[in-house]
């Protein structure tokens, strides 16, 4: 937007204090103050490396905030994408001023340190150059104490020299290192591993530490509802990964599905209506956590109750009020009144309710309840969950607690015992990630990462420590959370 009007313009003419309006689908072309955002959720993985969208909203940031990427909720990056939403905000930084490119001038700036290989090849050629002087020195001194011409022995030394570089050094060097190294790539790829350098091959032989990334290399990225807590009070366990039917819930042993278990169904049902999420052909089209919620209808066979309702209202979800809820009416009972489904953080949630579910009646809610469900949503979040409440009700202000879900991003399959296998082999490896703490340790501590003895430290503890500080805290940590790029870097240093 400029002078007032809606222009389409390339992302390389834009400059400091134009307007720019984001829609869904679209790359952010420059770090973006916002100062206008509606249920706006952005892909910062080209970024952080994290894939689960960022909530932003223009609420002001403390200063403390700035130097934590993932903390900086009102500024849309440039190179992120728009996942939902839209927003309109004023151009801050372009080009190499943004944060994508001072990360890639941080990039540049670095050169890439040599191989045990390439330094053994460079300390070859210096010793073979050294041994060649060497022996012409000899030669001239041989020559000048015989009493012949210099100019004799500068031509004896020249034909000596071409006869020693040619018999000395090893033509086919080069050769026999590069095809050793290509057969050690094409065994790798027999291993499922894709190396785009040959001198790494020979430099993974050498590693005693790897640093990993959390989202997509030790998990699934896919997130997963993993546990139900009904708010009459039972426990329910969900098997199966991913954004598909396969899995079933389980209640002390038992399979529930469909509406075997009223207070079960009801949760259900809450999750999959209050949803903008969509599953074809196992692949989401959404929020990660809205596809959970649609996964574990399909593994109850209920995903078909978002089409059962007609959407009346919607109060779309923001960072600031943490919740989102809808009003509908049944397709066959258009003549009742609508119904309000409500999810969201607990805490925000726990608010509009007045009673509370217990095997399909209602009841008041009072603050037994109320204490008996903080409990619980604590205990599900030190184990790494991330916890959804959800209600429903005729009005926003009298709605009934339905219960708590937890969702988690899984570990990939075979990474606890690639971890062991490291582990047992003398490989520390150190997690880093953009992650909150609760949930980086709980990930961590399943693949057997973190242990008592292990610390973990913030992005912002980082930036309090010089180099040296951080080499001597480092082989204790086991887990860096909150990191972007530029605490990468540091840690790798």
């Amino acid at each position: 937007v400029r002078e007032g009007r809606l222009e389409h313009t390339l992302a390389r003419d834009l400059v400091p204090g134009d307007t720019v309006c984001l829609a869904v689908g679209d790359r952010v072309p420059a770090d973006l103050r916002l100062f206008e955002a509606v249920d706006l959720s952005i892909d910062e993985s080209s970024l952080t490396g994290e894939t689960a969208p960022c909530s932003k909203s223009t609420a002001p940031q403390p200063a403390a905030t700035n130097g934590d990427l993932t903390s900086r909720s009102n500024i849309a990056f440039m190179g992120t994408l728009v996942r939902c939403g839209k927003a309109k905000g004023i151009v801050i930084g372009t080009g190499e001023n943004s944060e994508f490119g001072e990360v890639f001038k941080m990039m540049q700036a670095e050169e890439a340190p040599k191989t045990p290989l390439q330094k053994s090849m460079d300390l070859l050629g210096k010793q073979l150059s050294l041994y060649s002087f060497g022996i012409i020195g000899v030669i001239m001194l041989v020559g000048w104490l015989q009493g012949k011409h210099i100019l004799d022995m500068q031509a004896l030394c020249i034909y000596f020299h071409c006869s020693l570089a040619v018999a000395a050094i090893p033509e086919g060097l080069p050769i026999v290192v590069t095809v050793t190294l290509a057969l050690g790539v094409m065994r790798m790829v027999k291993k499922r591993a894709i190396v785009k350098k040959l001198p790494i091959v020979e430099t993974l032989g050498c590693c005693n530490v790897i640093c990993s990334d959390k989202t997509g290399t030790l998990t699934k990225n896919e997130m997963t509802v993993t546990h139900i807590f009904t708010s009459d009070g039972q426990h329910a366990e969900v098997t199966g990964v991913g954004y598909n039917r396969f899995g079933e819930v389980m209640l002390d042993g038992e399979v529930i599905h469909g509406y075997n278990n009223p207070s079960i169904s009801k949760i259900v049902e809450a999750g999959c209506v209050c949803n903008d999420a969509l599953i074809r052909n196992n692949t989401l089209m959404g929020k990660p956590t809205e596809g959970a919620l649609i996964a574990l209808a399909m593994k109850m066979g209920l995903d078909g109750l978002q089409e059962d309702y007609i959407r009346k209202a919607e109060y779309p979800f923001s960072s600031e009020q943490k919740w989102m809820a809808v009003k509908c009416v049944h397709r066959t009972q258009q003549d009742k009144p609508e119904v309000c489904f409500m999810k969201g953080a607990y805490e925000q949630v726990i608010r509009y309710c007045t009673s509370y579910n217990c095997k399909g009646q209602t009841l008041p809610l009072v603050q037994q309840q109320r204490e008996q469900y903080q409990q619980e949503k604590t205990s599900m979040g030190s184990a790494g969950l991330r916890v959804l409440a959800l209600a429903s009700g005729p009005e926003l202000g009298q709605l009934t607690f339905l219960g708590l879900v937890g969702i988690i991003d899984p570990p990939r399959t075979g990474v606890k015992e690639a971890v062991t296998t490291l582990i047992t082999s003398g490989v520390a490896i150190k997690m880093i990630t953009g992650d909150s703490q609760e949930t980086a340790v709980a990930i961590a501590s399943r693949l057997g990462l973190y242990s008592k003895n292990s610390q973990a430290i913030s992005g912002e503890e980082i930036d309090d420590l010089d180099i040296q500080q951080l080499s001597q805290i480092t082989p204790k940590v086991a887990v860096f959370y909150r990191a972007s790029p530029r605490h990468k870097l540091k840690i790798i240093k």
